[in-house]
């Protein structure tokens, strides 16, 4: 799918509906994202590392690659004032186990869970952006707001993961549920 333009990519997923199925999330509970009502947020992201372990080869070089730990402390830091704009659910979603995100969630104190999409299925279902990296096949990053299981908008690519979380609480702002 690298052929696909930044901008396809945005405007193909933008206004679909959400597939129904259960991710695991780091709290142990299922999570169907297109059941879920009200306004959800998903930041989906490459991969945490796993503390005391070299990143893969070269990983520093691969654009979009590095980040994953800001932009979850992002979220973090700004998880109270996403919820005062409306936000109902919020969720980091990448293709690790969740056993590896659990560790990561407790570490970076995370109010929310992770989703874990480790069989690719969502990402397929979707058509989500990817690439691979030590032969682990990732999420590429990006952040989808969903309105009732439907995408309301889409932030592709995310270039400055540490400003995800304020950028998507503007735009929660600015465009209230109506």
């Amino acid at each position: 799918m690298s052929s696909e333009s930044d901008a396809h990519i945005v405007e193909r997923l933008t206004g679909q509906i959400l597939p129904s199925f259960a991710l695991v999330a780091t709290n142990d509970q299922p999570v169907d994202l297109a059941t879920l009502s009200g306004r959800t947020v998903v930041y989906a992201y490459p991969r945490t590392a796993e503390p005391d372990k070299p990143s893969p080869a070269g990983w520093d070089e691969i654009p979009g690659a590095k980040g994953c730990t800001p932009q979850s402390c992002s979220f973090r830091d700004h998880a109270k004032e996403l919820s005062a704009v409306g936000v109902d659910h919020l969720f980091g979603l990448s293709s690790q186990t969740t056993d590896y995100q659990k560790e990561a969630a407790e570490r970076l104190h995370l109010p929310f869970a992770l989703l874990s999409d480790a069989d690719h299925r969502f990402k397929e279902s979707m058509a989500m952006p990817d690439f691979v990296a030590d032969d682990m096949r990732l999420f590429k990053r990006l952040t989808m707001i969903i309105d009732d299981g439907r995408i309301s908008k889409v932030f592709y690519p995310v270039d400055a993961p540490a400003e995800d979380a304020e950028n998507v609480l503007r735009w929660c702002r600015d465009n209230p549920r109506g």
